[in-house]
């Protein structure tokens, strides 16, 4: 065992003063100030320790008593200096891999030592850059022994029981710590991931460590996924108490963006697990930011939504708001004011939250009259995410479809003469106006010669996909109709044009994807070999009719040999079961056949 080894190497790694201004004069049990501002650190010998521990627990154990021996073995040397070797980064790491196979006992014990006697020390190690993911993961260790007592009592021992007792108090200890020190806490760079999980578990749901997080990978507005689990009784009335405190420094959410992000998990997760708190939590913020003092006649969340820290948090206030406070909010703040709202580089992200969170309500129509006037404004100023979410919600509720399409075509100035509508398609995705995208001088032009696809753009792609969804599509599917064969494919195989064909060609009826199908022609293994193209081949081949599988069919079988080759093909080629096509065509028919119908009954079921 590691610990065992350990014991043999002290003299050899421990010797000679290399090592001696890393951490402490051991002989003089003085501290060293070395390149750390007076900070201790731990030192080299145990950081070499904590390495071989991390590198060990790579390899496995083979049976549960050993993993035990094992841990039970890493936290004895942890004991008496827990402080230093969770703000260590060797010794943080290691202890976030270890804390997940220790009973909840040992994580309570390893809670307990880094807060001291009072506990009031472990808002030291919340808020340094180490120590804070090792209190994460030990306060997110709740989850799995409260999981594991869930799903069978009965097999709970006493000892259990206790333990995750222990680990029960230590949570409401720090969150007794966070509740003293509020203000340090929430406005920490570090701190405030502590609150937030805290947050998180006192609720009773978690998404994934932070540590699993690519780094420097986009979010976007997709939220983690939470994972819900039961709570002790204690922490149902300990997250009202730590919303309480938090809500008394409100005014710390909209003036800084370490504190805001602390309000909005707050509100996400008491809007998962506790929604009439969340609603009172609401009516709070709302009414503190209405109540700051403004210009007069003009409301005061017009500062605040053009704030990059407390715009987020509005953000999420209308994400979670129900129909009431969406509907005060518009008629008392924000009335008359979209169209600015949305030209504004901040402010535009809150307007795009409010469009989609009315799509359900009659609140809508009101916000579509008012937006519509400004969309060449949005457009010219580039804030397309607010025109593209004007299309999801006209699609999502149903409502004003006819409205946009017209003034879309207005704005890419293909609307007159009406010949100009089978251009739409190409200028959508691109984002240009007729003139620009055709090269035209004037506007009158009606300009009949081809251009090559190009300029295929992200908000382009999300606008047609929106589009696509609506009742009336024809424009779009004239448009798509008289692309040439060439331009179809660069649509097929590009990152953003990929979706919207899939998106056309799938939703269309059988009679018109024979059309699109028929343009598309001699590019099938052109798609085949591409990985965007074959992943819209293969949407097109589980939406055909058996008649049109024939016809893709015989086109790729004489390719045969190319496909089979190509890392992209070949797949296609099995899932589309060539093979049998080429030597048994009629057990090939009754398979297809058979698909078909299963498809379309249900279909039937979910219509």
């Amino acid at each position: 065992m590691l610990a065992k080894m350990e014991e043999k190497k002290p003299q050899k790694e421990g010797g000679g003063k290399k090592r001696r201004h890393v951490g402490y004069d051991e002989e003089r049990g003085e501290k060293k100030h070395h390149r750390d501002g007076g900070k201790q650190r731990l030192d080299a010998l145990s950081v070499g320790y904590f390495r071989r521990v991390g590198e060990r627990l790579s390899q496995g154990f083979e049976d549960t008593e050993e993993k035990e021996m094992f841990v039970e073995n890493v936290l004895t040397e942890v004991k008496g200096k827990a402080a230093l070797v969770a703000t260590d980064r060797t010794g943080s790491i290691t202890l976030q891999r270890l804390l997940p196979l220790s009973s909840p006992e040992q994580v309570g014990e390893v809670l307990a030592e880094l807060g001291g006697t009072s506990g009031s020390e472990l808002k030291a190690v919340s808020c340094d850059r180490c120590g804070g993911h090792v209190v994460e993961s030990a306060v997110r260790q709740v989850s799995r022994w409260m999981e594991s007592s869930q799903r069978d009592p009965s097999a709970a021992t006493e000892e259990e029981e206790e333990g995750c007792g222990v680990l029960e108090a230590q949570v409401l200890s720090l969150s007794q710590v966070v509740r003293d020190n509020i203000a340090e806490f929430i406005k920490h760079v570090h701190g405030s991931h502590v609150v937030r999980t805290l947050l998180n578990v006192l609720a009773g749901c978690l998404g994934p460590p932070r540590a699993e997080t690519r780094p420097g990978a986009k979010e976007r507005n997709a939220a983690p996924q939470l994972t819900d689990f039961e709570i002790p009784t204690s922490f149902w009335y300990e997250l009202k108490s730590l919303t309480d405190t938090l809500m008394e420094n409100v005014n710390l959410s909209v003036t800084d963006a370490v504190a805001s992000a602390v309000f909005q998990t707050m509100l996400s997760v008491c809007h998962r697990k506790r929604p009439k708190l969340c609603k009172q939590l609401l009516k709070g913020i709302m009414e503190y930011l209405t109540s700051r003092s403004a210009a007069p006649g003009v409301s005061p969340l017009m500062v605040f939504l053009k704030d990059q820290a407390s715009s987020h948090l509005i953000e999420t206030i209308i994400q979670l708001a129900h129909k009431s406070l969406l509907r005060n909010l518009y008629k008392n703040h924000l009335k008359g004011q979209l169209v600015d709202l949305a030209l504004h580089p901040i402010a535009n992200f809150p307007i795009q939250r409010l469009t989609a969170a009315s799509a359900k309500y009659k609140l809508f129509l009101r916000l579509f009259d008012e937006l519509i006037k400004g969309v060449e404004a949005i457009l010219a100023t580039g804030h397309m995410g607010v025109i593209v979410q004007l299309a999801e919600s006209c699609a999502e509720s149903e409502e004003k479809q006819n409205e946009l399409m017209q003034c879309l075509l207005h704005a890419f100035h293909c609307a007159e003469p009406g010949s100009r509508h089978v251009n739409c398609l190409p200028l959508f995705l691109s984002l240009l106006t007729y003139e620009v995208y055709y090269h035209s001088d004037t506007a009158e032009d009606n300009i009949s010669m081809e251009v090559p696809l190009s300029s295929i753009c992200y908000h382009g792609s999300r606008l047609v996909q929106a589009l696509a969804k609506f009742k009336e599509r024809s424009l779009l599917l004239s448009s798509l109709r008289t692309m040439s064969p060439a331009d179809l494919l660069i649509l097929a195989t590009d990152p953003a044009g990929s979706h919207v064909l899939q998106a056309l060609i799938t939703t269309s009826s059988d009679k018109g994807r024979g059309k699109i199908l028929k343009r598309l022609e001699g590019q099938y293994v052109k798609m085949a070999c591409s990985r965007l193209g074959s992943r819209v081949l293969e949407a097109i081949w589980n939406s055909a009719s058996v008649s049109q599988k024939q016809s893709i069919a015989q086109e790729l079988v004489p390719s045969e040999s190319q496909m089979r080759s190509d890392q992209f093909a070949r797949h296609v080629w099995a899932k589309f079961a060539l093979s049998h096509f080429v030597h048994r065509r009629a057990y090939w028919q009754e398979i297809q056949t058979g698909e078909s119908k299963k498809r379309k009954l249900f279909s039937d079921i979910l219509e």
